[in-house]
This record gives structure tokens, C-alpha cells and sequence, in this order.
């Protein structure tokens, strides 16, 4: 079905287009390009499930929905093409979206954009509603305390907290409309905003709302100058960046930083998992690449390590019978930095890199151990290690000791485990 494409995009797109046989053509595949570039995270059909998609927080957009975030346009209407050539050239800071702007030239950016909308059939139905936007207001203190009044009114502090960084904050447990835990933004970090700092990008947030997220559009909440002002507002509340701090003050900062971690430690437990890259062995993954998700955490990865054998992933999950649900902290701890096992046997240095958390801090062991006895129990049986024979354990050895090989390591699809209930 022909996509309808904005006046805009069209002659953009004419400019670019050259003519076969007395048809036109588009000098860039969008498609092939949307495979080589966007594909790995927002996956062939556009659903969001690449082969990268089960690691990334937030997850990458479902093109299929025909939900966005980012937009110039009335809540639950489509962006305009403008603002996915936006969201594709600018990228989304604090995200794993990248600014394509280096990396593309405008006509593929187009290109992809004409592709991207070939996943959600709203696009070959629909029109953008535009939103018309009154003049930006002045940063002055009238403004400023007006924007305060506002968010007191629309009650910004029962996600945000009352300092913009989620001091009281009443709404922990966010979800987004596929049931993932979401986070609310922290407002005095402007360089993460993911639309954009600028008071026009956070006004555009409050004026639209994010679709697909539970930040709402206040318009029918309050006035136009209202969010304007708490735009103004919001604008004044950034704390100053590392980058321009100073001696005692980065100093103090990371201390901060630090005795805010253990307010929350299942959080710092996750954000070690994630750096860690836990999910990355102890996830199984399908023939494509991509995890099988309703087993992240569960184990189940099989490796071969030639010539010591093969070896599954731990289940990592609070199951009591395949899981670290019976296992003791103490156990966990040692299990992590010492590669010592629950029966006291020892594994290898590979594929589990014990050795580089050996010198993990307590505190992060502890917030490490307090993540993991956080997820949900999963069955997954691993079975125990499969050793080889002894032909070939002397190759591998022989290669090792004397031809100086490294030992090759290869992984499988699918879930070794028994189990995934």
C-alpha cells in the first residue's frame, strides 16, 4: 500500500529522485538501509525486537504500534515527518538511539523514514494533527514562579519528586503500555532529556504527552500559558554537569553519588548487572539473535570451550529448585568473585569471568545479590557441565601449550535448559 507522505517530505524527496523508463525511482533503498542500520535493535519487521532489543532500557520503539513518543502533534496522533527526521538525525540522549546525523546523509535519513512508516498501516489512514504553538515565553522570575505554581497544580512531584529528581515521589512502580517498568525523568539532568532541553522540546512533552508511556498531555488540565510557564520553570531546574565541576566538587558530587546507590540498593544491583553485561550469558538466544526473553536471567546459554568442554549458563532467578533461590548470599558472593560453585568445586576462568569481580566493594556485592533475589522465579534447569574425551582434551591442550591457540569459545541457540516455565 502507498504510504502518504507530508508536502514537505514529498518535495525533499523529488529533489533526490532520479527517472528510469519514465518512472520515478529513489536513489537510496530505505528498506536495505533500515536493515543494515535499524534492524539489530528495532528488528526486520519493525516490532522492536532485534537481536539487541532484550539489553536495552529503554526498549527500542515497535514501529507497528504507530505510538511516539517525540512529536509536534496532538496526544495519540502521529509524528510528522519532520519529527522522525529529527529523532533519527538528532538521536534520543540518554538512550541507546545514536544521532544518525554523522552517518547518513539527508536523502537516506528520508529514505528510512519512508520505510519506518511502511510498518504501521495508521500511517496509510491517518494524518498528523499539528499542534499550533503560541510564542515561547521569557525566562523571567514571574515566569519561573508561575511554572512552580504549575507543577503544584498538575502534581509533576508524584512522579518527578518535589526537587525533579524524585524526592517523594508517590508513582514508583511506572509501567508503559507493554507492561515494562519505566522510570520518570530526572528533571534537574536536562542533557538526558530524550525529546530534547530546549523550553520548546519540554514544552512540546507536557502540550503532547509521550504516547505508549504514562506521561499524560496536561492541555486539558491547564492553560497554554500555563505549560509554557511550567516549560520555563522545568528549564531552571538542571543541576550543574560534571564536565564543569571542579576539584572538592567532583569529589563531593561522587560521594553523593554514592550514598544516594545505597538508598535504593536493588536499583544499584541492577545498574552493576547491566554494566556487568549479566544478561548477556545467562539469557538463552534464538537461531536470529534474539533473546528469548521470558528466560533473560534464567540461564540456560550453552558455551563450548575447547578443550575443557561445554558449560550452561546459571539460572540467576529466585527459583528455589533450578534458581539462586536456595542458595545463601554468602554463596552467591563467592560464586561471583572466587568462581567457587555451591558444592565447592571451582569453575574455569571462562566463559564466567570470575576474576574480574574479585575486587567487586561489599556494597556492590550486596546491591548485586539484592537485584538477583529481586526477579521473579524461573524454571530452568541447568544440567551440570559436559566433559569431553580425551582425544579431544590433548588436541585442545596441545594447541593451548604448544601452538600458543587461544581457546576457541562457541555458543548455541536455543534454551540448554530443562525447563522455562
Amino acid at each position: 500500500m502507498v504510504q502518504r507522505l507530508s508536502s514537505s517530505l514529498f518535495l525533499l524527496l523529488l529533489a533526490f529522485t532520479s527517472t528510469v523508463h519514465g518512472q520515478a525511482v529513489l536513489p537510496v533503498d530505505g528498506a536495505k538501509l533500515y536493515d543494515e542500520k535499524c534492524a539489530s535493535c528495532h528488528g526486520k519487521s519493525g516490532r522492536g525486537d532485534g537481536k539487541y532489543a532484550g539489553f536495552l532500557s529503554p526498549r527500542p520503539r515497535d514501529f507497528t504500534s504507530g505510538r511516539y513518543k517525540f512529536r509536534s502533534t496532538e496526544t495519540g496522533s502521529l509524528p510528522t515527518d519532520a519529527d522522525l527526521v529529527t529523532s533519527i538525525t538528532a538521536g534520543l540522549h540518554s538512550t541507546s538511539m545514536p544521532a544518525w546525523k554523522p552517518f547518513l546523509s539527508q536523502e537516506q535519513v528520508l529514505a528510512v523514514v519512508v520505510h519506518i512508516k511502511t510498518f504501521s498501516p495508521r500511517f496509510a489512514s491517518e494524518q498528523p494533527r499539528s499542534i499550533a504553538m503560541a510564542p515561547e515565553p521569557a525566562q523571567t522570575p514571574q515566569n519561573i514562579e508561575k511554572g512552580r505554581a504549575a507543577y503544584e497544580k498538575l502534581k509533576c512531584a508524584a512522579c518527578h519528586g518535589v526537587d525533579g529528581r524524585g524526592t517523594g515521589a508517590i508513582a514508583q512502580a511506572l509501567k508503559d503500555d507493554w507492561g515494562r517498568p519505566t522510570r520518570a525523568t530526572n528533571l534537574t539532568e536536562p542533557w538526558s532529556f530524550r525529546g530534547g532541553r530546549t523550553v520548546r522540546d519540554i514544552y512540546l512533552r507536557f502540550r503532547t504527552g509521550m504516547n505508549g508511556t504514562p506521561m499524560p498531555s496536561f492541555i486539558e488540565a491547564s492553560t497554554e500559558q500555563e505549560l509554557w510557564q511550567l516549560a520555563v520553570f522545568v528549564s531552571t531546574m538542571g543541576r550543574r554537569p560534571l564536565w564543569e565541576m571542579k576539584g572538592d566538587e567532583v569529589a563531593n558530587f561522587y560521594k553523593a553519588q554514592q550514598q544516594e546507590s545505597s538508598s535504593d540498593i536493588v536499583e544499584h544491583g541492577e545498574y552493576i548487572a547491566s554494566v556487568a553485561g549479566c544478561a548477556f550469558c545467562h539469557s538463552p538466544f534464538r537461531d536470529d539473535d534474539t533473546m528469548i526473553e521470558e528466560l533473560k536471567f534464567a540461564g540456560g546459554q550453552r558455551f563450548r570451550v575447547n578443550p575443557f568442554g561445554d558449560f550452561i549458563s546459571y539460572n540467576l532467578t529466585s527459583d528455589k529448585e533450578t534458581g539462586l533461590g536456595g542458595w545463601t548470599d554468602d554463596q552467591i558472593k563467592t560464586f561471583v568473585t572466587k568462581g567457587v560453585r555451591r558444592d565447592g568445586t571451582r569453575m574455569i576462568p571462562y566463559p564466567m569471568p570470575w576474576p574480574n569481580f574479585a575486587h567487586m566493594k561489599p556494597a556492590d556485592l550486596d546491591a548485586l545479590v539484592a537485584f538477583l533475589r529481586s526477579l521473579p522465579p524461573v524454571s530452568n534447569r541447568i544440567p551440570p557441565p559436559a566433559r569431553p574425551n580425551i582425544v579431544s582434551y590433548l588436541v585442545g591442550k596441545f594447541r593451548m601449550l604448544i601452538l600458543q591457540q587461544d581457546p576457541p569459545l562457541n555458543t548455541y541457540a536455543g534454551n540448554a535448559g530443562e525447563g522455562g516455565r
